[in-house]
């Protein structure tokens, strides 16, 4: 594949690994994580984990149960590798997963890029990261004819730049006709004892339940809290504050312990809907 090519065609960089590279296969995984007779909501945006979903997918699968998936959605997740620009997107084409293509929705992508200046368009932050891939299986499967809006957010960015990158999403959602949902991707506490995991990670699930983004950011640097997308939640709450968000509520909280049985080092996962 030339170079052309990977930027009009994503390959799934995880697929096999952290989720079934079968689709039927993959499918039956996320029919048995979802909640079919969940009442759902309209929502603003969600708080989604983004580990193997052998690990955080029930919780994923729970909180996008308990909201109604518009046709356009904007996902927002950290890069766990350097990233030369604050908030990196892919402006045109499609990512692929085994259920099929999503394409990106150029048009929202364009009113971004144009509304600030620290969103640039950077294919190789998106090449193998996972943190928004994992979440495509559950969009796709509950709307069959998604967009999206792939942003990939440094972990270098400070309060400010996420609350500028936040006001102007919000603009720019306004402006635009269609219901969209933002998807914030981020995984809490990493590799430590689950009860301590569990008590740092409520800080942190308090802050988002309050909408208080400034407060989030200051809690998990205080409180040392190893939560990788911090960032882009913090962004999504700026932008979900200004598009009208008034009510947060944690649909499901877990860790990797409950799964694997080892409660000595484990991740913390929490599926929020905001609304």
């Amino acid at each position: 594949m030339n170079n052309e090519d990977w930027i009009l065609k994503r390959k799934a960089a995880v697929s096999g690994s952290f989720y079934p590279g079968i689709s039927s296969d993959l499918k039956e995984m996320v029919e048995s994580m979802i909640q079919p007779g969940r009442d759902k909501k309209k929502a603003v945006c969600v708080v989604s984990p983004h580990a193997g979903l052998v690990y955080s997918g029930p919780v994923a699968g729970a909180v996008f149960s308990s909201v109604l998936i518009p046709e356009t959605c904007v996902l927002l997740g950290p890069s766990h590798r350097h990233s030369p620009v604050p908030f990196a997107v892919m402006r045109e084409g499609e990512w692929e997963t085994p259920l099929g293509a999503v394409s990106i929705h150029t048009d929202l992508v364009d009113m971004l890029l144009e509304d600030n200046d620290l969103t640039k368009t950077d294919i190789t932050c998106h090449s193998q990261e996972h943190s928004l891939e994992v979440q495509l299986p559950f969009l796709q499967y509950f709307q069959p004819a998604l967009r999206f809006i792939p942003v990939c957010v440094s972990s270098e960015t400070r309060i400010d730049e996420l609350e500028l990158f936040g006001e102007s999403l919000a603009r720019c959602l306004k402006r635009s006709v269609e219901d969209v949902l933002i998807v914030a991707s981020t995984d809490l506490s990493h590799y430590i004892r689950r009860e301590e995991a569990r008590r740092l990670d409520f800080l942190a699930i308090q802050r988002i339940l309050d909408l208080d983004a400034v407060g989030l950011y200051k809690t998990v640097l205080g409180s040392r809290i190893s939560m990788c997308g911090y960032q882009p939640t913090v962004a999504a709450l700026v932008a979900s504050r200004a598009l009208g968000a008034s009510d947060a509520e944690l649909i499901r909280y877990q860790t990797s312990g409950d799964v694997s049985g080892d409660y000595d080092q484990v991740v913390g996962y929490a599926g929020i809907r905001i609304i």
